[in-house]
């Protein structure tokens, strides 16, 4: 039977320090030696985990903006869905009202309102990329591909519960205890990867999955074999029955090792 395997990037592919651990790596090139296809799913932006596939010389899809921004291996863009300016115009408007920094990305662009906000410096050095000072206005085109808050985590729920009262026409999910993601309706994890599934030809019930906070919690519902990692939050854990080591500990290859995909 074939298989594919998706994965997210932060807190599941990548371990505490921001790298992909050694046992982890092997089993990504065993997939490809096996011609299992691996595609990498983030609330990041393409120019976030390019660093990564350059570092470790993968070459795979990616999967960008939790789903609005899909790009195959050879990087082009095979799904972009989007919000119109106006609409992104609204919803900064109203974050403003929050202690959150936001962040607007177009494709491959990213504006903040200041890159001394010590928040968009460390998100800066996490995806190894570099925002710019703007505003919506500093988009070209029509459309924003997502905007997404870094938030004062102890605020980060009644945020999102805000948002998601104020703007119910909108994908908006937690990523982490501190980030809230906002997409176009219908944008998710969980349709891209029946989007990739679709593309390559192989069944949900075959696909592999590993996430490992509350933006994955419905890409692991959807395939076959949707393993939540261990460093999980302990009410996502009560919610997914799949479950292997944390990102530090190889949980990637472990959970492939045991259904013997490598």
């Amino acid at each position: 039977m074939e298989n594919i395997v998706f994965s997210d990037v932060d807190g599941t592919l990548l371990s505490s320090n921001h790298r992909i651990t050694p046992d982890t790596l092997s089993a990504i090139r065993k997939l490809a030696e096996r011609n299992i296809p691996f595609v990498i799913v983030s609330a990041r932006s393409p120019s976030g985990i390019y660093p990564i596939l350059n570092r470790y010389l993968l070459k795979t899809p990616i999967i960008s903006y939790s789903g609005a921004l899909v790009i195959d291996e050879r990087g082009n863009v095979i799904f972009h869905k989007g919000i119109s300016k106006e609409e992104g115009r609204a919803i900064i408007s109203f974050a403003e009202n929050f202690d959150a920094a936001w962040n607007i990305f177009s494709f491959d662009d990213w504006y903040v309102k200041s890159r001394n906000d010590p928040r968009v410096r460390n998100e800066e050095n996490i995806v190894e990329a570099e925002a710019m000072e703007g505003s919506i206005d500093s988009v070209e085109g029509d459309m924003i591909s997502k905007i997404f808050l870094i938030c004062n985590p102890s605020e980060t729920d009644e945020i999102e519960m805000s948002l998601k009262t104020r703007f119910p026409e909108y994908a908006i999910v937690k990523s982490d205890n501190y980030l809230i993601e906002i997409m176009a309706r219908g944008v998710s994890k969980a349709e891209s990867v029946k989007l990739m599934c679709m593309r390559y030809g192989i069944p949900l019930s075959s696909a592999i999955a590993f996430g490992d906070n509350y933006n994955d919690e419905e890409m692991l519902r959807t395939v076959g074999y949707g393993f939540l990692m261990g460093n999980a939050p302990a009410l996502l854990a009560s919610r997914i029955s799949l479950h292997t080591a944390d990102n530090d500990h190889d949980g990637i290859a472990k959970a492939l090792k045991t259904i013997g995909v490598v």
